[in-house]
């Protein structure tokens, strides 16, 4: 999937974690400055797509629900109602600053299916031809799997992969990987490199996690897959987005994974 020389192709996986407060309603405020950030890094001549998580929880919100619903169907429900939240906030944010977004659900059978899969990297490269931000999410009233167990984490490493991105960072409520849970163990230790995704790595991983449905292993099952496909990873705290321009600019910030072959 050839892109323009001396751009670089970067994907950005928010998780849900990222773009709500503790009470479940949208964090304006962190959502408005990732905006303001990937919109400086696109003027930049960067190709940028943004892998977004967060449909139920801000659809819950808004349905007055109180917290997630419990039924698979409440999880559909609250996603239908919230992707179309999320993407008018999107849309208004992301209009400040003159850049044009659009918005492209699919599932993990895209993506199995040749003709569904060469359909979408048509429509990717369109899009970045037409200087446009893709805004991707799993189509969740449609299929259940990543809304019961993935957050969009290894959705947006198969994205990266898909478009042949440079780099994928993953933001989420930890500052990466630690030997150990950091909750429970004070003397915790990042771990600011991986060369290799071992079975360690995985039992490392076990202990940290956020609030989304993903958990810590999952963000390491989607590093994994981006990896093995020669695209380095980065996973960080996204509580602060300008430190996206240290990840970009190459600085130690979070867990960097670095590609096969590498």
């Amino acid at each position: 999937m050839a892109k323009e020389e001396g751009k670089k192709r970067i994907v950005v996986k928010v998780g849900t974690s990222t773009l709500t407060h503790k009470t479940g309603k949208t964090n304006i405020a962190r959502m408005a400055k990732l905006v303001s950030v990937l919109s400086d890094l696109k003027n930049e001549g960067n190709e940028i797509v943004l892998v977004s998580s967060g449909a139920v929880g801000i659809g819950a919100a808004k349905l007055g629900l109180g917290k997630k619903p419990e039924t698979t169907r409440g999880l559909q429900a609250s996603a239908a109602v919230g992707q179309c939240e999320l993407m008018f906030l999107y849309d208004k944010l992301f209009s400040e600053y003159g850049v044009i977004v659009s918005q492209l659900l699919f599932t993990a059978d895209t993506l199995e299916n040749p003709m569904e899969k060469n359909h979408l990297i048509d429509t990717f490269n369109q899009l970045f031809e037409y200087d446009s931000l893709p805004i991707v999410n799993e189509n969740d009233s449609v299929y259940v799997e990543e809304l019961l167990n993935g957050d969009n984490d290894c959705l947006s490493a198969n994205v990266a992969a898909l478009i042949e991105a440079d780099i994928l960072i993953m933001l989420t409520d930890t500052h990466g990987l630690y030997d150990s849970n950091p909750s429970e163990n004070a003397d915790a230790k990042l771990i600011s490199k991986v060369d290799n995704i071992t079975e360690g790595i995985f039992e490392a991983a076990g202990g940290a996690g956020d609030k989304g449905t993903g958990g810590f292993q999952t963000k390491i099952k989607a590093a994994k897959i981006a990896t093995d496909a020669g695209i380095p990873v980065i996973i960080m705290n996204g509580e602060k987005p300008t430190a996206l321009y240290k990840a970009i600019s190459g600085e130690s910030i979070g867990t960097y994974f670095s590609a096969k072959g590498e």
